[in-house]
């Protein structure tokens, strides 16, 4: 039976597509089998995307000390449709910025604790130029939560 793991997005900037090109690349990795990934702009995604997944990895930009707005108009739209229905579902959570990056990861971990989802791997926080070691890094984060889904 073939798993769902959803990637939700926010990317504006050729870094932050560069790090969700090397999330994409980590869960498509070809020894990872059974996990559909399906990928969605955070305008784009769905409460039925939520629902029909059994995974999800988060992408954001560091706004102002919080996530993207169009990745908390995602929340805000799918979490209550959404609340005790993905209970226990695994997460990842990668977020760029500038400078800082604390505020964004707070304010998305504190939704996905309220949804009960499960940090299945370390967030992955960049303020640096995106390099070798970031990708791989990037890498392992979208590798780490197919493979959740893969085991399950």
């Amino acid at each position: 039976m073939s798993r769902t793991l959803l990637v939700v997005h926010h990317t504006p900037s050729p870094a932050t597509r560069e790090l969700l090109e090397a999330v994409l690349a980590g869960a498509r990795d070809p020894e990872i089998t059974g996990v559909d990934v399906v990928v969605r702009p955070a305008l784009a995604a769905t409460v039925p995307d939520v629902l029909e997944a059994d995974g999800y990895l988060f992408g954001t930009t560091a706004n102002f000390g919080y996530m993207s707005g169009a990745l908390k108009h995602f929340f805000d739209t799918v979490y209550y449709p959404s609340l005790d229905h993905v209970a226990g579902r695994p997460y990842g959570l990668w977020v760029h910025g500038n400078n800082d990056t604390v505020g964004a990861v707070t304010s998305v971990e504190k939704l996905a604790a309220g949804l009960a989802l499960t940090k299945v791997a370390d967030t992955l926080e960049v303020v640096t130029a995106i390099d070798a070691d970031v990708r791989q890094r990037a890498y392992d984060l979208g590798g780490t939560v197919a493979a959740t889904l893969m085991e399950e």
